[in-house]
């Protein structure tokens, strides 16, 4: 391995919701809703690492300390529109080969519900992974033929994903954030 590289051992997902008149206050919110409203966020991209376990975010906020620079891959949605259906989501395709990376995806929409955003999140991420494993199928198949075949390959052992969506309320900010939290 290479020395002095940073390499997650542990991730957990977590949601929240938050809902102020300000917009960045509406963050915090969310922030506080999912847990991880004390650590400096750094975001970082797609890569699920290899060997990495995923935890529960009550077992995950345990390992994290006030002010820790903490990674994260975050999707993050708001709206101030009364009525307006906003949504966030992190989906992650696990390999087989636990010594093989992952992949995560981000994805917001307005006007998906949590179970169209999540397989949304799950459908980029485990394609990302079917593409870098070489696994052939066809992009114009709905997710779920595509996710058989995946299944199918035995490269790719699952997906899942932690959605986040509700409802604008008026004269407010409302944020929905999802994200994959690391921990050393």
């Amino acid at each position: 391995m290479f020395p002095n590289t940073f390499v997650p051992t542990k991730a957990f997902f977590t949601t929240g919701i938050g809902r102020h008149k300000n917009k960045l206050q509406s963050f915090e919110l969310a922030l506080r809703d999912a847990g991880i409203e004390k650590q400096n966020l750094v975001y970082v991209s797609s890569i699920f690492p290899p060997k990495c376990k995923l935890i529960s975010v009550e077992e995950g906020v345990k390992h994290l300390a006030s002010g820790q620079i903490t990674f994260c891959v975050m999707a993050r949605n708001a709206t101030n529109e009364k009525g307006r259906l906003v949504g966030a989501a992190v989906g992650m395709a696990f390999p087989a080969d636990e010594s093989h990376y992952g992949y995560i995806s981000e994805h917001t929409a307005f006007g998906a519900d949590e179970e169209e955003i999540g397989d949304f999140a799950e459908d980029l991420a485990s394609t990302m992974l079917a593409t870098t494993l070489g696994i052939e199928f066809d992009p114009e198949k709905d997710y779920d033929e595509r996710r058989e075949i995946y299944l199918m390959s035995g490269k790719i052992i699952d997906s899942a994903s932690a959605p986040c969506v509700t409802t604008g309320v008026a004269g407010l900010w409302t944020t929905t954030i999802s994200a994959v939290v690391f921990i050393p």
